[in-house]
Protein backbone atom coordinates (compact mmCIF):
# COMPACT_ATOMS: atom_id res chain seq x y z
CA UNK A 1 0.00 0.00 0.00
CA UNK A 2 0.95 3.64 -0.99
CA UNK A 3 2.78 5.54 2.13
CA UNK A 4 1.26 8.76 3.04
CA UNK A 5 3.83 10.39 5.11
CA UNK A 6 0.99 13.21 6.54
CA UNK A 7 -0.59 10.18 8.07
CA UNK A 8 2.03 6.95 8.00
CA UNK A 9 -1.12 4.64 8.05
CA UNK A 10 -1.38 1.61 6.01
CA UNK A 11 -3.98 1.55 3.53
CA UNK A 12 -4.78 -1.45 2.33
CA UNK A 13 -5.92 -3.94 0.18
CA UNK A 14 -8.73 -6.84 -1.81
CA UNK A 15 -8.52 -26.43 -5.89
CA UNK A 16 -9.19 -29.06 -5.46
CA UNK A 17 -11.01 -29.81 -8.88
CA UNK A 18 -13.13 -32.96 -9.42
CA UNK A 19 -14.38 -31.16 -11.96
CA UNK A 20 -12.61 -28.17 -12.72
CA UNK A 21 -14.68 -27.36 -16.05
CA UNK A 22 -17.63 -26.68 -13.58
CA UNK A 23 -18.68 -23.61 -12.00
CA UNK A 24 -22.48 -24.14 -11.44
CA UNK A 25 -24.27 -20.62 -12.15
CA UNK A 26 -27.68 -20.61 -12.03
CA UNK A 27 -29.81 -18.14 -14.77
CA UNK A 28 -28.30 -14.69 -14.67
CA UNK A 29 -31.93 -13.44 -13.91
CA UNK A 30 -31.85 -15.45 -10.81
CA UNK A 31 -30.79 -13.38 -7.40
CA UNK A 32 -30.05 -16.03 -5.89
CA UNK A 33 -26.20 -16.48 -5.02
CA UNK A 34 -24.63 -19.27 -7.32
CA UNK A 35 -23.29 -22.56 -6.49
CA UNK A 36 -19.56 -22.79 -7.67
CA UNK A 37 -18.34 -26.48 -6.82
CA UNK A 38 -14.59 -25.20 -8.03
CA UNK A 39 -12.84 -25.89 -4.36
CA UNK A 40 -9.35 -23.37 -3.40
CA UNK A 41 -6.36 -25.27 -2.71
CA UNK A 42 -5.09 -23.92 0.75
CA UNK A 43 -1.32 -25.74 -0.76
CA UNK A 44 -1.52 -23.60 -3.82
CA UNK A 45 -2.57 -20.43 -2.42
CA UNK A 46 0.94 -21.16 0.68
CA UNK A 47 3.14 -22.05 -1.94
CA UNK A 48 2.26 -18.85 -4.13
CA UNK A 49 2.57 -16.55 -1.23
CA UNK A 50 5.44 -17.64 -0.03
CA UNK A 51 7.30 -17.38 -3.32
CA UNK A 52 6.15 -13.72 -3.74
CA UNK A 53 7.33 -12.67 -0.39
CA UNK A 54 10.35 -14.65 -0.35
CA UNK A 55 13.72 -13.17 0.68
CA UNK A 56 14.59 -14.09 -3.01
CA UNK A 57 12.74 -11.12 -4.08
CA UNK A 58 14.14 -8.97 -1.93
CA UNK A 59 11.18 -6.58 -0.94
CA UNK A 60 10.19 -5.84 -4.55
CA UNK A 61 10.86 -2.23 -4.60
CA UNK A 62 9.85 -1.15 -8.22
CA UNK A 63 13.38 -0.53 -10.48
CA UNK A 64 15.00 -3.35 -8.53
CA UNK A 65 16.71 -6.87 -9.08
CA UNK A 66 14.17 -7.92 -7.07
CA UNK A 67 10.92 -6.68 -8.56
CA UNK A 68 12.77 -7.89 -11.59
CA UNK A 69 12.76 -11.93 -10.04
CA UNK A 70 8.91 -10.85 -8.99
CA UNK A 71 7.34 -10.10 -12.65
CA UNK A 72 9.15 -13.39 -13.99
CA UNK A 73 7.47 -15.63 -11.29
CA UNK A 74 4.10 -13.50 -12.48
CA UNK A 75 4.42 -14.20 -16.43
CA UNK A 76 5.54 -17.42 -15.62
CA UNK A 77 2.30 -17.54 -13.36
CA UNK A 78 -0.25 -16.68 -16.11
CA UNK A 79 1.84 -18.53 -18.81
CA UNK A 80 1.53 -21.76 -17.08
CA UNK A 81 -2.24 -21.07 -16.72
CA UNK A 82 -3.31 -20.21 -20.32
CA UNK A 83 -3.81 -16.37 -19.38
CA UNK A 84 -2.90 -14.23 -22.44
CA UNK A 85 -1.52 -11.16 -22.46
CA UNK A 86 -3.46 -8.24 -22.92
CA UNK A 87 -0.61 -6.09 -24.91
CA UNK A 88 2.37 -7.52 -27.07
CA UNK A 89 3.80 -9.35 -23.74
CA UNK A 90 2.51 -9.20 -20.47
CA UNK A 91 5.07 -6.62 -19.33
CA UNK A 92 3.31 -3.14 -19.46
CA UNK A 93 5.84 -0.71 -19.20
CA UNK A 94 5.81 2.60 -16.42
CA UNK A 95 5.58 5.73 -18.88
CA UNK A 96 5.76 8.00 -15.37
CA UNK A 97 9.01 6.11 -13.88
CA UNK A 98 12.49 7.00 -14.61
CA UNK A 99 13.89 3.22 -14.64
CA UNK A 100 12.18 0.07 -16.52
CA UNK A 101 9.40 -1.13 -14.65
CA UNK A 102 6.74 -3.34 -14.97
CA UNK A 103 2.77 -4.18 -14.99
CA UNK A 104 2.00 -7.02 -15.03
CA UNK A 105 -1.06 -7.78 -17.44
CA UNK A 106 -3.23 -10.85 -18.42
CA UNK A 107 -6.92 -11.41 -20.07
CA UNK A 108 -9.09 -13.89 -20.10
CA UNK A 109 -11.76 -13.31 -22.93
CA UNK A 110 -15.41 -13.22 -22.22
CA UNK A 111 -17.63 -16.18 -23.68
CA UNK A 112 -20.58 -14.07 -24.52
CA UNK A 113 -20.58 -12.45 -27.87
CA UNK A 114 -21.11 -8.83 -26.60
CA UNK A 115 -20.52 -8.91 -23.27
CA UNK A 116 -17.08 -9.70 -23.93
CA UNK A 117 -16.50 -6.33 -25.00
CA UNK A 118 -17.38 -4.91 -21.54
CA UNK A 119 -13.97 -5.54 -18.96
CA UNK A 120 -13.94 -6.11 -15.39
CA UNK A 121 -10.60 -5.60 -13.85
CA UNK A 122 -9.41 -7.50 -10.82
CA UNK A 123 -5.66 -6.24 -9.77
CA UNK A 124 -3.42 -6.47 -6.68
CA UNK A 125 0.15 -4.38 -6.07
CA UNK A 126 3.26 -6.62 -6.75
CA UNK A 127 5.50 -3.91 -5.46
CA UNK A 128 6.94 -3.29 -2.06
CA UNK A 129 9.40 -1.15 -0.28
CA UNK A 130 12.61 -2.85 -0.59
CA UNK A 131 15.35 -3.18 1.33
CA UNK A 132 16.31 -1.81 5.00
CA UNK A 133 19.47 0.25 4.80
CA UNK A 134 20.11 0.31 8.02
CA UNK A 135 22.58 -2.35 9.32
CA UNK A 136 19.99 -5.10 11.30
CA UNK A 137 19.39 -8.88 11.68
CA UNK A 138 16.54 -8.92 9.02
CA UNK A 139 16.49 -6.18 6.14
CA UNK A 140 14.07 -7.42 3.96
CA UNK A 141 10.56 -5.67 3.45
CA UNK A 142 8.82 -9.07 2.83
CA UNK A 143 5.60 -7.25 2.38
CA UNK A 144 3.58 -10.69 2.35
CA UNK A 145 0.65 -8.74 3.70
CA UNK A 146 1.27 -5.88 1.78
CA UNK A 147 0.50 -6.89 -0.65
CA UNK A 148 1.86 -10.82 -1.85
CA UNK A 149 -1.33 -11.59 0.16
CA UNK A 150 -3.93 -9.46 -2.69
CA UNK A 151 -2.01 -10.28 -5.51
CA UNK A 152 -1.93 -14.37 -4.55
CA UNK A 153 -5.89 -13.52 -4.13
CA UNK A 154 -6.29 -12.14 -7.90
CA UNK A 155 -3.65 -15.36 -9.12
CA UNK A 156 -6.39 -17.61 -7.94
CA UNK A 157 -9.10 -15.51 -9.58
CA UNK A 158 -7.25 -16.16 -12.54
CA UNK A 159 -6.46 -19.67 -12.11
CA UNK A 160 -10.66 -20.44 -11.45
CA UNK A 161 -11.10 -18.38 -14.34
CA UNK A 162 -8.85 -20.08 -16.80
CA UNK A 163 -10.00 -23.35 -15.86
CA UNK A 164 -13.69 -22.65 -15.54
CA UNK A 165 -14.19 -20.75 -18.14
CA UNK A 166 -17.63 -19.07 -16.48
CA UNK A 167 -17.06 -15.51 -17.52
CA UNK A 168 -19.34 -14.13 -19.75
CA UNK A 169 -17.70 -10.32 -19.56
CA UNK A 170 -13.46 -10.28 -20.13
CA UNK A 171 -11.44 -9.83 -17.35
CA UNK A 172 -8.51 -8.26 -17.26
CA UNK A 173 -6.13 -9.44 -14.56
CA UNK A 174 -3.27 -6.78 -13.47
CA UNK A 175 -0.81 -7.13 -10.96
CA UNK A 176 0.93 -3.36 -10.27
CA UNK A 177 4.47 -1.99 -10.31
CA UNK A 178 4.63 1.86 -8.94
CA UNK A 179 2.07 2.02 -5.85
CA UNK A 180 4.16 2.34 -3.68
CA UNK A 181 5.90 5.32 -5.22
CA UNK A 182 2.45 7.44 -5.57
CA UNK A 183 0.17 4.90 -7.28
CA UNK A 184 2.67 5.30 -10.79
CA UNK A 185 1.49 1.48 -12.12
CA UNK A 186 -1.98 2.22 -11.70
CA UNK A 187 -2.03 6.11 -13.47
CA UNK A 188 0.24 4.94 -15.87
CA UNK A 189 -1.84 1.83 -17.39
CA UNK A 190 -5.17 4.15 -17.16
CA UNK A 191 -3.97 6.08 -19.42
CA UNK A 192 -3.40 3.51 -21.94
CA UNK A 193 -6.89 1.86 -21.62
CA UNK A 194 -8.52 5.46 -21.99
CA UNK A 195 -6.60 5.74 -25.46
CA UNK A 196 -7.95 2.45 -26.17
CA UNK A 197 -11.65 3.54 -25.40
CA UNK A 198 -11.50 0.55 -22.83
CA UNK A 199 -15.07 -0.59 -22.10
CA UNK A 200 -14.64 -0.92 -18.21
CA UNK A 201 -17.32 -1.92 -15.95
CA UNK A 202 -15.80 -2.27 -12.59
CA UNK A 203 -12.38 -2.69 -11.06
CA UNK A 204 -11.95 -4.44 -7.95
CA UNK A 205 -9.17 -4.45 -6.38
CA UNK A 206 -7.58 -6.45 -3.46
CA UNK A 207 -5.15 -5.10 -0.94
CA UNK A 208 -4.13 -6.54 2.58
CA UNK A 209 -6.37 -9.67 3.18
CA UNK A 210 -3.43 -11.81 4.71
CA UNK A 211 -5.40 -11.99 8.25
CA UNK A 212 -8.84 -12.43 9.35
CA UNK A 213 -11.08 -9.57 11.35
CA UNK A 214 -12.90 -10.13 14.54
CA UNK A 215 -15.66 -8.46 13.15
CA UNK A 216 -19.28 -9.87 11.66
CA UNK A 217 -18.13 -9.22 8.09
CA UNK A 218 -15.03 -10.87 5.95
CA UNK A 219 -13.93 -7.20 4.23
CA UNK A 220 -14.57 -3.80 3.94
CA UNK A 221 -14.54 -2.00 0.85
CA UNK A 222 -13.43 1.30 0.39
CA UNK A 223 -15.52 4.11 -0.70
CA UNK A 224 -18.43 2.05 0.77
CA UNK A 225 -21.08 4.69 0.08
CA UNK A 226 -19.82 5.24 -3.38
CA UNK A 227 -21.94 2.73 -5.26
CA UNK A 228 -23.66 -0.02 -4.75
CA UNK A 229 -20.79 -3.09 -5.03
CA UNK A 230 -20.49 -3.95 -1.23
CA UNK A 231 -24.65 -4.43 -1.36
CA UNK A 232 -24.24 -6.50 -4.69
CA UNK A 233 -21.40 -8.48 -3.52
CA UNK A 234 -23.25 -9.53 -0.48
CA UNK A 235 -26.51 -10.80 -2.95
CA UNK A 236 -24.25 -12.61 -5.24
CA UNK A 237 -22.34 -14.55 -1.99
CA UNK A 238 -25.36 -14.81 0.06
CA UNK A 239 -23.66 -13.94 2.88
CA UNK A 240 -22.74 -10.87 5.24
CA UNK A 241 -19.22 -10.51 2.97
CA UNK A 242 -18.68 -6.80 3.09
CA UNK A 243 -19.14 -4.81 5.91
CA UNK A 244 -18.76 -0.40 6.60
CA UNK A 245 -15.06 0.17 8.06
CA UNK A 246 -15.50 3.35 10.40
CA UNK A 247 -11.75 3.47 9.67
CA UNK A 248 -11.66 3.63 6.10
CA UNK A 249 -14.06 6.43 6.07
CA UNK A 250 -11.88 8.56 8.55
CA UNK A 251 -8.93 8.10 6.63
CA UNK A 252 -10.48 8.01 3.16
CA UNK A 253 -8.95 4.54 2.00
CA UNK A 254 -10.40 5.33 -1.02
CA UNK A 255 -8.15 7.57 -2.65
CA UNK A 256 -5.08 5.85 -1.67
CA UNK A 257 -4.68 2.28 -3.25
CA UNK A 258 -4.65 1.68 -7.02
CA UNK A 259 -8.51 1.71 -7.27
CA UNK A 260 -8.36 5.52 -7.31
CA UNK A 261 -6.48 6.18 -10.58
CA UNK A 262 -8.94 3.88 -12.56
CA UNK A 263 -12.23 5.67 -10.96
CA UNK A 264 -10.62 9.43 -11.72
CA UNK A 265 -10.00 7.99 -15.21
CA UNK A 266 -13.38 6.64 -15.58
CA UNK A 267 -15.94 7.63 -12.71
CA UNK A 268 -16.94 3.81 -12.94
CA UNK A 269 -17.20 1.72 -9.55
CA UNK A 270 -13.51 1.06 -8.65
CA UNK A 271 -12.96 -0.19 -5.23
CA UNK A 272 -10.20 -1.96 -2.63
CA UNK A 273 -11.16 -4.83 -0.50
CA UNK A 274 -8.74 -5.64 2.36
CA UNK A 275 -9.11 -7.20 5.79
CA UNK A 276 -6.88 -5.07 7.56
CA UNK A 277 -8.34 -2.99 9.73
CA UNK A 278 -6.14 -0.68 11.95
CA UNK A 279 -6.11 -3.63 15.15
CA UNK A 280 -5.23 -6.60 13.61
CA UNK A 281 -1.82 -6.54 11.91
CA UNK A 282 1.23 -4.72 13.78
CA UNK A 283 3.73 -5.17 10.86
CA UNK A 284 2.66 -2.25 8.25
CA UNK A 285 6.16 -1.51 6.20
CA UNK A 286 8.20 -3.31 8.67
CA UNK A 287 10.45 -6.22 8.12
CA UNK A 288 8.14 -8.45 10.50
CA UNK A 289 5.61 -8.51 7.55
CA UNK A 290 6.36 -11.76 6.06
CA UNK A 291 4.62 -15.26 5.31
CA UNK A 292 5.11 -16.91 8.64
CA UNK A 293 2.31 -14.24 9.74
CA UNK A 294 -0.16 -15.22 7.47
CA UNK A 295 -3.35 -16.86 7.92
CA UNK A 296 -3.29 -19.40 4.88
CA UNK A 297 -6.75 -20.55 6.14
CA UNK A 298 -8.43 -17.51 6.52
CA UNK A 299 -6.91 -16.06 2.81
CA UNK A 300 -8.50 -19.51 1.27
CA UNK A 301 -11.27 -18.94 2.81
CA UNK A 302 -11.63 -15.44 1.59
CA UNK A 303 -11.00 -16.06 -2.03
CA UNK A 304 -13.25 -18.97 -2.26
CA UNK A 305 -16.01 -16.90 -0.50
CA UNK A 306 -15.92 -14.64 -3.57
CA UNK A 307 -15.61 -16.77 -6.38
CA UNK A 308 -19.53 -16.75 -6.81
CA UNK A 309 -19.39 -13.05 -6.19
CA UNK A 310 -16.88 -12.51 -9.28
CA UNK A 311 -18.26 -15.19 -11.31
CA UNK A 312 -21.97 -13.45 -11.08
CA UNK A 313 -19.98 -9.94 -11.84
CA UNK A 314 -18.94 -10.97 -15.01
CA UNK A 315 -22.33 -12.71 -16.48
CA UNK A 316 -24.88 -10.62 -15.24
CA UNK A 317 -26.59 -9.17 -18.72
CA UNK A 318 -26.69 -6.00 -17.22
CA UNK A 319 -24.27 -3.85 -15.43
CA UNK A 320 -25.96 -4.05 -11.88
CA UNK A 321 -23.79 -2.51 -9.85
CA UNK A 322 -23.50 1.25 -10.43
CA UNK A 323 -22.28 4.63 -8.96
CA UNK A 324 -24.46 5.84 -6.16
CA UNK A 325 -25.49 9.56 -6.68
Amino acid sequence: MKKRYFLLLPFVFLACKSNPSVATVSPATDSKPIEVTYKVKESEVSDFLKKLSSDEMEGRETGTKGIEKAAVFLEDFFKQNKVKPYFVSYRDTLTNFKTPAYNIVGVIEGTDPVLKKEFVVLSAHYDHIGLEKKQQPDVVFNGANDDASGVTAVSELAKYFSETKSNKRSILFVFFAGEEKGLLGSKSLVQKLKKQNFNLYIQLNIEMIGVPMKRDYLAYITGFDKSNMAQKINEYTGKKTIGFLPKEAEYKLFYRSDNFSFYEAFKKPCQSISTFDFENFDFYHHVSDEFKVMDIPHMTSFIQEFLPAVTKITITPTEEITMNN
